[in-house]
């Protein structure tokens, strides 16, 4: 069975300054910089940049990748299957679990997802390989639909036809409202709150790094009415302060002033206390975009959930499954095109440990319900129907 863009050297004549340049220059604050929104661009700030965007972003694939698959028609459920064994068997470096986690990563990255499907001499794929988002492009056809797809790397480009029966090509994409043929990915919606989580980060970094708010201020008041103090004496207190107070060494040691010094602690202004608060709203912004419970990534402050538990039932229930579920039906329907069997591809709820608890219920209460016939509870039950023999 087959399956299948100044001029150099130019002189700028002297000109009269305009009369709101002190206007402008007074004014410190710019234009607010964002980040690029292209896919290279948001994967790089987003995912590689960031840790709650890389933690959501593995979490949803981990989880979904690790899903177990069964695969079903409207008589029986399949054992062995060529398209099992291709999914169990993708290719020579990649496993069923690897193979979809690289699928869903694409997919949540830049909501676009690609598989290529290697036909045998009798068109009947015998591997499947996930193919990078940012390197495939779509050919329109006359019509608006997609004809062919191009894969560039490094100068080479390579087409895909899609014309054909048989397509080589299977393209997941989430929904977009104002692209016919690319989705729209949770990064693209996170992107602003990436920016903001990593410019409150850097601003971390660059107090830690500069000292931007010191811990206090040596004041000289000279009794002799000099406002500094003489070379020498800087010296000395330079020297002093690196020996006896800084390390860990001189933690708690008291500080001894003379000669007209005073000590005026200095901390935090209540802006700069913001910051962190600002850092963990944006962090909450990018799990929403992804569907990640922020309980789940550690972020403080969310009480959405009673506890771990119920989260980590709702992750699986509103984001996993959901996503799971659709990425499962498009693969069974494109490989089901080169071998024509009605089969379908869809996780079972029934081996997730997360649902355990609902399916339990469920069910109790299609096995109690004694005004269904079995093969009503089966179907309730997302059960293939009872063969003849059984």
């Amino acid at each position: 069975m087959a399956f299948n863009f100044f001029r150099k050297g130019a002189t700028v004549p002297e000109q009269k300054a305009s009369a709101t340049g002190p206007v402008v220059a007074y004014h410190g604050a710019g234009r607010v910089a964002w980040s690029p929104r292209d896919v290279v661009s948001l994967t790089r700030t987003g995912f590689l940049g960031n840790p709650v965007g890389y933690r959501c972003v593995k979490l949803v694939a981990e989880a979904a990748a690790a899903l177990p698959l069964v695969l079903q028609d409207s008589e029986r459920r399949y054992d062995e299957h060529p398209v099992l064994g291709l999914i169990r068997h993708p290719n020579a470096s990649q496993g069923r679990a690897e193979l979809f986690e690289a699928l869903y990563g694409q997919l949540l990255l830049t909501g676009n997802g690609y598989l290529e499907a290697v036909p045998d001499d009798m068109g009947a794929p015998i591997e499947m390989h996930v193919l990078r988002s940012d390197r495939m492009n779509v050919v329109p056809g006359v019509d608006g639909w997609p004809i062919a797809y191009d894969y560039a790397v490094g100068g080479k480009k390579h087409r895909f036809d899609m014309s054909g029966d048989l397509q080589p090509i299977c393209h997941i994409k989430t929904f977009s409202p104002q692209d016919d043929h690319y989705g729209f990915s949770p990064m693209q919606a996170a992107a602003s709150a990436v920016d903001v989580h990593n410019s409150a980060s850097r601003w971390s970094k660059g107090l830690l790094d500069n000292a931007a708010r010191p811990s206090g201020a040596i004041v000289y008041r000279g009794s002799d009415g000099q406002a500094s103090l003489t070379p020498d004496q800087y010296d000395r207190l330079v020297d002093e302060m690196a020996s006896q107070h800084q390390g860990a060494a001189n933690a708690g040691r008291p500080m001894l002033l003379e000669g007209g010094l005073d000590w005026k602690p200095m901390g935090f202004s209540p802006s700069d206390m913001e910051f962190q608060k600002t850092k963990e709203a944006a962090a909450r912004e990018i799990a929403i975009a992804y569907g990640v419970p922020p309980m789940l990534l550690g972020i403080p402050g969310d009480a959405a959930y009673a506890n771990y538990q119920e989260a980590n039932r709702a992750f699986y229930r509103l984001t996993v499954l959901p996503l799971a579920t659709r990425v499962a039906a498009s693969v069974s329907e494109w490989l089901m095109r080169f071998g024509g069997d009605a089969v379908e591809l869809k996780p079972d709820l029934d081996q997730v440990p997360a649902l355990s608890a609902e399916r339990d219920n469920q069910w109790k209460r299609v096995s109690e319900a004694a005004f269904l016939s079995d093969t009503e509870k089966r179907a309730l039950l997302g059960l293939p129907k009872l063969s003849e023999d059984e």
